[in-house]
């Protein structure tokens, strides 16, 4: 009987020491683990300092648009304090440069990045004046949607966006600018032309003209008012024998 009692007595003991062992080896995975990641938290808060604290030079965003570098862009507007509207020795912005180029994709992250359309340069043109003026139809379509440009500034002749849109026969931008309304179909620039003067009496009457005469009458351009000169569209029409152009002016009138 005794020698029963001892060896239960034993076997109790050699169970616990097991079960002390396992809790033990419990405790120190879970304190491993805990270690690690730890660890790796530390790694990640590190990295992502690390890669906030990436700096570009000044001009660095000037030379990425210079050379339709996208990619480059990119990672400098991860920058949120980098100087976005930073000037070349043309007051040119990195916007501007991407207008001049027509680079469509760069234009558009510059703008989401909050890029400033009315930032004229040493000639007073804006990204929005010369997106309107030239012929760049897909930028310009973009800023209307994503910005506010304003209708106030004007180029170095006293225009908006809409006259040299006309006068250059850009018919798409023309329709762009009208649609989107804030523009004002009647401004007249220092010459005192309007868009609707500067299609008849500068241009040749071919139909891209013609189209854009009614465009402009469609919505609400007059054909009444007179440049510096004392003449309105009508009458440089009918001096230059515009007779499509003439009915359409007469019919407004």
């Amino acid at each position: 009987m005794k020698k029963i009692i001892i060896a239960a007595m034993c076997l109790l003991i050699f169970s616990g020491c097991q079960l002390n062992q396992k809790n033990n080896e419990s405790v120190d995975t879970s304190s491993i683990n805990q270690s690690s990641s730890r660890t790796s938290d530390t790694s990640s808060i590190k990295q992502t300092k690390e890669e906030s604290t990436v700096t570009y030079p000044s001009g660095s965003l000037l030379q990425a648009a210079s050379a339709n570098d996208l990619k480059k862009a990119e990672e400098i507007l991860k920058d949120k304090s980098y100087q976005i509207d930073e000037v070349n020795e043309k007051a040119e912005t990195p916007l501007m440069i991407a207008v001049h180029n027509n680079q469509v994709e760069l234009a558009k992250k510059l703008i989401d990045a909050g890029a400033n359309v009315n930032q004229q340069d040493n000639i007073q043109d804006s990204p929005y004046l010369f997106a309107g003026a030239e012929g760049r139809t897909e930028i310009l379509s973009y800023m209307l949607a994503q910005s506010t440009p304003n209708q106030a500034i004007t180029n170095r002749f006293g225009g908006n966006a809409l006259i040299p849109a006309a006068e250059k026969g850009h018919l798409e931008n023309v329709k762009i600018l009208l649609m989107d309304g804030r523009v004002d179909v009647n401004h007249q620039n220092d010459y005192g032309y309007t868009a609707l003067i500067e299609a008849v009496a500068l241009r040749d009457g071919s139909q891209v003209y013609q189209d854009i005469v009614a465009e402009l009458l469609n919505h609400g351009a007059d054909p009444n008012i007179v440049d510096n000169y004392g003449k309105s569209a009508k009458d440089y029409a009918n001096e230059l024998g515009y007779g499509n152009i003439s009915k359409m002016l007469q019919e407004k009138s």
